[in-house]
């Protein structure tokens, strides 16, 4: 789809765009000033949960972490939101609501935005935040050696199809919407503390395809321990009931070429990697010397870390079995 803008733009005419045409990540970096840096983004998709308010608040956490993907702070932002005429003005409240209130709690001021109408809701935001040119994370930062670092576990995509299917458990509900709304600010805040400059964000390409993207953009390789990999509880119990949404197909087709499985592993344990994510964590490229100071500061500071695998120089992905 995005081809009919190659030629258009030409990225030696934008000497201050630092991240967009030729080297796309997770958002749009611009240069301001010696000092600071304008990192730009935009996401929004249909409801995963039925509580409106929850997935205003889910849907705002997955616009700003592409913001922190970067290594930035969001500071503005705008609505989008497509809703049907006839959805009751109550419940549009309490979606947009619940992204309001999400975005307050990471400092963020949401400052207007459009509405129009659908035939399906869908809600996201435009979001603006500043990092330090020179102090940015990308998906070409990965180095050989580095250890790779995730910040949330996985599941949210069998979870939040099981929901639509109506067989998810309400404490499955509680924890996978408990994940999903939870910010990726002190895992962004970790990245600058620790100097680091290779990351992306975990979401619907599944934890193999952004992590494919990260082997790509970086010329490395990546060897990822199976058992090392955190899931939410309910995940594999809903994998084995083949509650996969199809963007998880989707990834399965489109990046296992470049991903060779330890034979250990069967097909639910290989489809729960490439399981399409919705605000998920950083994946995190991280110095091996500086890995376990991290985890450390990251748990001090009230969130998780595992360390999942490493960077290597072999081209394509390797997942170790158990």
């Amino acid at each position: 789809m995005l081809r009919p803008l190659k030629g258009i733009f030409d990225p030696a005419d934008h000497p201050d765009l630092l991240v967009g045409l030729d080297s796309p990540d997770d958002a749009a970096v611009w240069r301001l000033d010696a000092e600071r840096a304008l990192v730009v983004t935009t996401d929004f998709f249909t409801p995963v949960v039925d509580t409106p308010y929850e997935y205003g608040a889910i849907a705002a956490a997955n616009s700003l972490s592409d913001v922190y993907a970067m290594g930035g702070k969001p500071f503005l932002a705008l609505n989008i939101a497509n809703m049907p005429a006839s959805l009751d003005p109550e419940i549009v409240g309490e979606i947009l609501r619940g992204g309001a209130e999400k975005a307050r709690e990471a400092g963020v001021v949401v400052a207007g935005g459009h509405t129009v109408q659908d035939e399906e809701p869908k809600y996201g935001l435009v979001v603006l935040g500043f990092v330090h040119p020179e102090k940015k994370l990308t998906k070409g930062g990965a180095r050989p050696g580095d250890a790779l670092v995730l910040t949330k576990p996985l599941g949210f995509g069998v979870t939040t199809t099981a929901i639509k299917r109506g067989i998810a458990a309400p404490e499955d509900i509680d924890e996978a919407v408990g994940w999903m709304s939870k910010l990726n600010d002190t895992a962004a805040e970790a990245a600058r503390t620790f100097g680091l400059t290779g990351g992306t964000d975990v979401t619907g390409y599944s934890l193999l395809g952004h992590g494919y993207e990260v082997a790509a953009a970086s010329g490395v390789g990546l060897r990822i321990d199976f058992e090392r990999v955190p899931f939410i509880s309910c995940a594999r119990h809903y994998a084995e009931q083949g509650a996969f949404p199809g963007g998880s197909v989707d990834n399965a087709a489109y990046f296992g070429p470049h991903v060779t499985f330890d034979p250990a592993l069967d097909e639910v344990d290989r489809m729960l990697l490439f399981d399409a994510q919705t605000s998920g964590g950083l994946l995190l490229s991280v110095p091996a010397g500086k890995t376990g100071d991290l985890i450390d500061w990251m748990r001090a500071n009230g969130r998780a870390a595992w360390r999942i695998g490493e960077v290597v120089e072999e081209d394509g992905i390797r997942v170790n079995g158990g």
